[in-house]
């Protein structure tokens, strides 16, 4: 090996309820091209009134009974069924357990027979004639879904299709005249336009809740979600309530309710719900093609940090970094580079790495799109033949070490290992083939290098935007450096991302 010289956290709650044993229990995109509907939905694209007399919300009974007709309450269930042991909890492999219950934990082959499950959540009718709007995990791998409407009748529905990466799914019933809900556009919403939230929380029945739109854009609420564009609102929601309404002041649908932030497993002020525009544009997918065809552009970005942003000399913290480019995808074919800020798309501003996501994610494969990107200072324009998103986006498909402590040095990056990447290493860390650099081994927990998130197992591709080969051009690039700042090029399982490490705080310690 070579060498350079908490608190409590709330947890995010899908609001279906949970699936369990026996009856039921309490508790609960994007546009790939725009495509011709199956779905006849009225759409109200009209901004709301903001400028309104004090006493224009004494009561919210008109709209609500204009509304609460078009939310529904889903019923699923899970027939009785056998898993085998990974399946199962870990306290079914506890000895105990297995005493107590003696062979009929496992049947002996390793299984057990799980009994049939239920659970409840919410849906929203989109049209006249029987297409409704949920959530994914609300009706995940269910064998049977009941849906109850507003007048009581309770109707069989099946699955048009399921969209994971958005938690979104389209179901039917075979009903005609139903009262549809009128979409609003959600890019049109604000933080601070009163809201009220629809659905059946606890299975107590239909229920409304009123608050305001308290922020907008939220990501990285729900872990595996590969698409999140939240709205965040206030207004009380709860289990049950995934796949519910959220309407804006004239009942029109802004959007289906998914999932609070909470330490306790109940509403604490923070809900999150699927914007409509979002919504609308996958239920078309899903309800003409079952499935969801989204743009693809092959490349790896990440957010412009004011650090980052120093390192390249920006003006602003406003785009999207490409930290890394599929070789022959579309980005590749185009000229993107690593290094490059892209700060437009088709006209559209870039404000940062989520944005472009979904804004490529809404384009039709084979559409051709104008990317502005700046360059080494310079601002320049590339076209791009959007492709087809593939089902695997990893961005990489396409002899003993000698080792020394980390110790002191004059150079850079101190605290941190590194080695030569080997065959044996590429197996034990499963780093591709198509990855080159020197591999970290070894990080100080009080380093700067550990601050800016470098950890054991990264690989360094390249340090102030020069190519690491290996272990001796690691080393080498980091010594007598003429800034304590360095900009890191890093792979890792999560994809390839740029870090600073800064050491001006260090510089000259003894």
């Amino acid at each position: 090996m070579n060498t350079f010289s908490s608190s409590l956290h709330p947890r995010v709650w899908m609001l279906v309820g949970a699936l369990t044993a026996g009856s039921a229990v309490w508790g609960a995109s994007e546009l790939a091209g725009k495509v011709q509907s199956k779905v006849d939905v009225k759409v109200d694209e009209t901004p709301i009134n903001r400028v309104v007399s004090p006493d224009a919300f004494a009561s919210f009974a008109p709209v609500v009974k204009r509304v609460e007709p078009s939310v529904v309450r889903i019923l699923v269930t899970q027939r009785a069924k056998e898993v085998t042991a990974n399946e199962l909890p870990p306290f079914f492999n506890n000895p105990a357990f297995r005493q107590f219950f003696g062979d009929q934990a496992g049947n002996g082959r390793g299984t057990i027979r799980q009994p049939a499950q239920q659970g409840l959540g919410s849906g929203v009718i989109v049209s006249a004639d029987g297409y409704i709007l949920t959530n994914n995990h609300v009706v995940h791998d269910a064998d049977k879904i009941e849906v109850t409407l507003h007048d009581g009748r309770v109707v069989p529905a099946k699955v048009i299709g399921t969209d994971p990466k958005a938690d979104l799914a389209v179901i039917k019933v075979e009903t005609h005249g139903l009262p549809a809900i009128t979409f609003a556009d959600s890019d049109k919403i604000e933080a601070g336009d009163r809201v009220l939230a629809i659905g059946n929380p606890f299975d107590i029945g239909e229920t409304v809740t009123s608050g305001m739109v308290s922020g907008l854009g939220r990501a990285n609420a729900i872990e595996g979600l590969d698409y999140e564009d939240f709205i965040q609102t206030d207004a009380a929601i709860n289990e049950g309530n995934s796949g519910g309404a959220l309407v804006d002041v004239n009942g029109r649908l802004i959007g289906i309710n998914t999932a609070i932030l909470s330490r306790s497993g109940g509403f604490q002020g923070i809900g999150f719900a699927i914007p409509s525009n979002l919504a609308h544009n996958v239920m078309e997918q899903l309800a003409e093609n079952g499935k969801v065809v989204r743009g693809y552009l092959g490349a790896s970005i990440q957010n412009l940090t004011p650090e980052l942003a120093d390192q390249f000399k920006l003006e602003t913290n406003s785009g999207a970094l490409v930290a890394d480019v599929v070789p022959g995808s579309p980005a590749a074919r185009a000229g993107l580079k690593s290094g490059d800020v892209v700060t437009d798309l088709d006209g559209k501003t870039v404000t940062d790495a989520r944005r472009l996501k979904l804004d490529v994610a809404t384009v039709s494969p084979g559409t051709s799109v104008q990317l502005k990107v700046l360059r080494d200072g310079s601002s320049r324009d590339l076209t791009v033949k959007i492709g087809n998103q593939p089902a695997d986006l990893s961005v990489a498909q396409n002899g003993d070490q000698e080792q020394a402590a980390p110790g002191d040095d004059h150079g850079t990056l101190n605290g941190v290992g590194v080695a030569d990447l080997d065959h044996d290493t590429r197996d034990q860390l499963g780093i591709p083939p198509a990855i080159h650099g020197a591999v970290v081994t070894q990080v100080e927990p009080s380093s700067a290098a550990a601050n800016a998130g470098l950890q054991a197992g990264d690989v360094i591709e390249e340090i102030n935007r020069h190519p690491v080969h290996n272990a001796d051009d690691a080393i080498k690039l980091t010594e007598n450096p003429s800034s304590k700042k360095t900009l890191v090029r890093v792979w890792n399982k999560q994809g390839t991302h740029f870090v600073v490490v800064d050491e001006t705080a260090t510089a000259g310690a003894s």
